[in-house]
């Protein structure tokens, strides 16, 4: 997938914006299991939330990893939320279009 544009960006916040966290990163941190979690949702939702209960100051790097190792980009971050994307490789199960 190519990078975003800034105004790609700007329109996936915006799409993100009524949606809710589907995965939270705790206690534990990012575990392989979240990875698999994340994935999962970005598999099925393409557009994600992540909130950080835990974790707060390693946040940046934990998103840069999170980019790297499942091939997602982040959007946007708000406080302690962060917004990933990942176009689905099948043009038939994509839900945003971008």
């Amino acid at each position: 997938m190519a990078k975003l544009t800034g105004k790609q960006r700007g329109y996936l916040r915006g799409l993100a914006h009524g949606l809710n966290p589907v995965v939270q990163i705790g206690k534990n941190g990012l575990t392989d299991q979240v990875l698999k979690q994340i994935d999962e949702a970005l598999e099925k939702h393409e557009l994600i939330k992540i909130k950080f209960i835990d974790f707060k100051d390693e946040k940046k790097e934990i998103a840069s990893k999170i980019e790297s190792e499942l091939g997602c980009e982040m959007c946007g971050a708000i406080g302690h939320v962060f917004v990933f994307f990942r176009q689905n490789k099948d043009p038939q199960k994509r839900t945003v279009q971008i």
